[in-house]
């Protein structure tokens, strides 16, 4: 059950919190009305935040909700959101903050404090992060809090997409401000490495609402479709003097999807892929200080259907180890799977070698039961939930 509250910024004895002299408006290099701030977490287990951020224009509240990431026993994490339809006579309103409890490991990414973080002459910052931990990490972000002379002036993210690094792994990152307040740059402080940072976005499509996300150095808005609800249009730009990216997260209808993009009506290149959890990822590359009109088409038309819980090449993987076409330890790097993304509500993970976990024999009967659609998706999660409590599953 998710515990919520209106959050007064000076009250530091708070669970969660966002500090009052961390939580900034201010009008970016292109004049869109910017907010950002910095959680915190005092608790001694991890939460996933939920920031609303609301301003008042000319009597007339407008906000925006951030669905953040998870967020560790004792950490924060930076946050930044605009408002593109505001006047110049815009004031910033307390944030509210809710949060639920969650299950999350710490993800073990650290920024290396030694000679290569440097904070440039003309505000940017360039370092190098490790991954610390045995499993490879991917797209990494890394946050902070950009700080002035006497007062908090942006929340800076790596300009680079990293797809993925290996465990030990070292490699470089580069942070900018926003260029209206390079000048004042004095100090970057509060990293904050998370392995997933989505804008959500909710656009008109046949007549109903398409959830999609996003994930870029880039700021997108005024999404909509078209109304044969197969091409999306979208306002985007960079303020940043670096090229940057932009990764897309659409859920499929067919399946069949083929995307293409262009930028005010002139194709650029992008990547099509599909993620393990079985959703369409568009990425494509954006070139620095740029901003216009971005167009993907490709789309079926209707909504998509709702996906099931588990992935699919879970299941194949369950029929492949029931007819004995691959081992228990791979058949386990499934399971393992639905840990890692929390599909299967387990205590806070100590993660035992997949080879010490012994399987019944019956869970081979019921995988397949599931794979013949015998048994549901809940079933069959159940047993994988009962196999952990029963501590036949050590996690």
């Amino acid at each position: 059950m998710g515990l919520s509250l209106l959050l007064i910024p000076d009250l530091s004895f708070a669970e969660v919190y966002v500090p009052a002299d961390e939580y900034v408006g201010y009008f970016d290099s292109a004049g869109i009305y910017t907010v950002v701030g910095n959680v915190k977490n005092t608790n001694d287990y991890a939460i996933v935040p939920t920031v609303t951020v609301s301003v008042m224009d000319n009597h007339t509240i407008q906000s925006q909700t951030i669905n953040h990431v998870p967020l560790g026993p004792g950490a924060e994490v930076p946050f930044k959101t605009k408002f593109p339809n505001v006047s110049n006579y815009v004031e910033l309103l307390p944030v509210e903050l809710s949060f639920e409890r969650t299950i999350q490991d710490t993800i073990p990414i650290s920024v290396l404090y030694d000679k290569t973080l440097i904070k440039h002459d003309d505000g940017h910052l360039t370092g190098r992060i490790q991954n610390t931990g045995e499993q490879t990490i991917h797209n990494p972000k890394i946050f902070a809090v950009i700080h002035g002379y006497d007062r908090v002036l942006d929340i800076g993210q790596n300009i680079e997409f990293i797809e993925k690094i290996e465990p030990g792994q070292i490699l470089d990152f580069t942070m900018y401000p926003d260029p209206s307040i390079t000048d004042e740059v004095f100090y970057y402080s509060c990293f904050a490495p998370v392995d997933t940072t989505v804008i959500p976005i909710t656009a008109k499509k046949n007549g109903g609402d398409f959830d999609f996300r996003y994930d870029s150095g880039a700021w997108y808005s005024a999404a909509e479709f078209d109304e044969a609800g197969t091409t999306l249009s979208i306002r985007g730009y960079n303020s940043y003097p670096l090229e940057t990216y932009a990764n897309f997260e659409f859920s499929p209808i067919s399946g069949n999807e083929k995307f293409a993009v262009t930028l005010n009506d002139e194709p650029i290149e992008s990547i099509q892929s599909i993620d393990d959890m079985g959703f369409w990822h568009v990425a494509f590359d954006v070139g620095p200080t740029s901003q216009g009109t971005i167009k993907i088409s490709g789309f079926d038309k209707g909504l998509p259907p709702e996906l099931p819980k588990i992935p699919q090449w879970i299941k194949t993987n369950a029929n492949w180890w029931v007819t004995n076409r691959i081992s228990d330890s791979e058949f386990l790097e499934g399971i393992d799977f639905l840990f890692e993304k929390q599909i299967v509500d387990v205590p806070e993970r100590d993660t035992t070698n997949q080879s010490q976990w012994n399987i019944p024999s019956w869970v081979k009967i019921s995988a397949g039961w599931w794979y013949e659609e015998k048994i549901s998706d809940d079933d069959f999660l159940n047993i994988i939930e009962n196999l952990v409590k029963r501590k036949i599953i050590t996690v």
